[in-house]
């Protein structure tokens, strides 16, 4: 009898059996391959070795937090700095917009055609923040040298511009390749760039650890919690990002001329984590502000506050957390409205079975939103602060009255570790390890999509994976 292969082997074998499939998963590959290739093509009139230590030193700034998304192409100051940021703010902003804007309100609704302007429009906006980025990034690297070595080798106008022209140039392509896959390869392409640029520095962090164990900086037992750790994290991501409410919806039944429609029943399903990663990096970018400021504009106040507001003080992480749980609920108010919800189910013939139509549907479906949306925000606080706490430890000698003293309890006892963190390098952060989770299951959902509609089996025989939108 011929050995049964594995499933995922299978359905590797069924992808690349698909011409069209295929195709698009080599289409994506090459063009991802593109974006990495140009991350080590460096921006002309930068010492690269004083911006490393730049990094080094200013590991908690806005810089090393866009650090994440652009793969480490800001760290090295290639043409692809910026990375994608600007695109994702535009479409923010864009997407706020259309809430207050009339125009772009009508556009919304207008099906495709509204859908290309404004994409249009998301276009524009990010040439002119990438522009402004690009110039205040070279403001910013002319006047963070100090007194160490110089960043930049020839300051002034010049290379401003150049910087400007530069990093502008090379967002606008990364743009460009991010809604090429989208159209003509597999998954969103957008989102796809920032997996592949997260994903890009795990082969270096592994290089860390061993390097780490093999100086005896780390025992191995700290290795192996640190991989259970991440297990569990990565499990629960999974788990909650899966998770929804399923509120069940009857309709009824109509008659029209001599056909009968409606008379089933089905459910409207709202997600725990409806905000995504977005939460996360509002709150993360506001609260760096200050620590970004004090390295534009260096100055005795700024240092201080930078130095409280720095990863792991208890001023960062209470900020921190304020900021994800406002801008979870601030963001589902945005995206969902329960009114506009519950008269679509009644234009329809459909009803809640219990609730009355209209507004007391509205104010149900209000209720179990807030409620799953503060769960949802409690996920996300514990998901960041967790690897922030291997990375850095929680500070807890700047807390009054008690700071001192429970530093030195910690230490007397030995878990000095707590207030120090484990050094684990900035790819363990919360952000990234919401993108890799939630890209590769949305990824692997589209792909078991076509396999399914080729009459194919999946990546699972038994049950269909289901992505974040799933």
């Amino acid at each position: 009898m011929p050995e049964e292969r594995s499933p995922l082997f299978s359905s590797i074998k069924n992808i690349f059996s698909i011409p069209d499939l295929r195709n698009r998963v080599l289409f994506m590959l090459g063009l991802l391959a593109v974006y990495r290739i140009g991350a080590y093509i460096p921006t002309p009139g930068i010492n690269h070795s004083a911006l490393e230590q730049l990094f080094q030193a200013q590991s908690g700034t806005i810089f090393g937090f866009l650090d994440i998304f652009s793969g480490g192409n800001l760290r090295r100051f290639s043409i692809f700095a910026l990375g994608i940021m600007p695109y994702i703010t535009a479409s923010i902003i864009l997407q706020l917009a259309t809430l207050v804007v009339p125009h772009l309100e009508k556009l919304s609704k207008e099906g495709e055609l509204g859908r290309r302007k404004i994409t249009q429009y998301t276009r524009y906006l990010t040439v002119v923040l990438t522009m402004f980025q690009g110039f205040m990034t070279a403001v910013a690297l002319e006047k963070s040298g100090g007194t160490g070595p110089q960043i930049v080798e020839a300051p002034g106008w010049y290379f401003r511009f150049m910087v400007m022209i530069t990093l502008t140039t090379g967002t606008a392509f990364i743009m460009w390749v991010g809604e090429q896959i989208t159209e003509r390869g597999i998954g969103n392409g957008i989102s796809l760039i920032i997996f592949a640029g997260i994903v890009a520095g795990l082969p270096r962090a592994i290089h860390d650890i061993i390097v780490n164990v093999q100086q005896r900086t780390w025992s191995l037992f700290t290795v192996i919690i640190l991989l259970v750790v991440m297990i569990l994290v990565v499990a629960a991501v999974v788990f909650v990002e899966r998770g929804q409410r399923k509120i069940p919806v009857q309709y009824a039944k109509r008659v029209v001329g001599r056909k009968v429609y409606g008379g089933q029943a089905t459910h409207l399903p709202l997600r725990v984590n409806s905000g995504g990663v977005i939460p996360v990096i509002f709150a993360a970018s506001i609260v760096s502000i200050p620590s970004t400021l004090g390295v534009v504009f260096p100055g005795t106040f700024m240092k201080s506050l930078a130095s409280q507001l720095a990863q792991g003080m208890p001023l960062y992480n209470l900020l921190y957390v304020t900021g994800i749980i406002f801008f979870a609920f601030f963001y589902v108010s945005i995206i969902f409205n329960p009114m506009e919800v519950a008269d679509n189910i009644r234009k329809y013939g459909g009803y809640i079975p219990g609730i009355r139509p209209g507004k007391r549907t509205a104010e149900f479906i209000d209720r179990i939103l807030s409620r799953l949306t503060a769960a949802g925000a409690i996920y996300l606080v514990l998901v960041c602060l967790l690897p922030e706490f291997l990375m850095t430890g929680f500070k807890v000698q700047p807390i009054p009255v008690i700071g001192p003293t429970l530093d030195d309890f910690l230490a007397s006892i030995g878990m000095s570790w707590v207030t120090t963190g484990l050094g684990v390098t900035f790819y363990f952060g919360g952000t990234s390890l919401l993108i890799v989770v939630g890209v590769a299951m949305d990824t692997v959902q589209q792909i078991e999509s076509q396999l399914i509609m080729r009459h194919y089996d999946g990546f699972l025989k038994k049950g269909r994976i289901r992505g974040r939108r799933g």
